[in-house]
């Protein structure tokens, strides 16, 4: 089955899915991947320490702007990543046709991305390595 439109999701959309979806961009420059939040800080920038870690990989999250999940992101796409077991149940128990696409980004890992909003920097370095640990396991596996 062919990946080719991948949805990160973490709960603010400003932290974790940012970043997830600008490594998942750089890895897979000719899929569709886009991010949302659970209970989204719509219309925020990404965090600043987000921003920060993102620019020190020269990657330049600064034209992101969060956004809520809806039914329509969840039907687009092919497969959705989650920062935790909940997020997981709070799509499939919304949108029960996401059952089957919808994962923890650190599944093969057996891993949750802790949420680093509000922390000092070295939650977000945390985050970022665990987004990149999750990512690696995954990486053959969406092609």
């Amino acid at each position: 089955m062919a990946f080719d439109h991948i949805l990160v999701v973490c709960v603010g959309n400003i932290c974790r899915s940012p970043m997830a979806e600008a490594l998942l961009k750089q890895r897979f420059p000719n899929k569709t991947i886009d991010s949302a939040g659970v209970g989204a800080l719509v219309g925020h920038p990404a965090d600043p320490a987000a921003l920060e870690i993102m620019s020190k990989q020269q990657i330049d999250i600064t034209n992101h702007v969060a956004k809520q999940i809806d039914e329509q992101l969840a039907k687009k796409a092919d497969l959705i990543f989650t920062m935790s077991d909940g997020q997981t149940k709070w799509i499939e128990e919304r949108w029960p046709f996401c059952r089957g696409k919808t994962f923890k980004l650190g599944h093969w890992i057996d891993k949750d991305i802790a949420d680093p909003y509000k922390h000092e920097i070295s939650a977000f370095e945390t985050a970022h390595q665990d987004i990149v640990d999750g990512l690696e396991q995954w990486a053959d596996k969406i092609g």
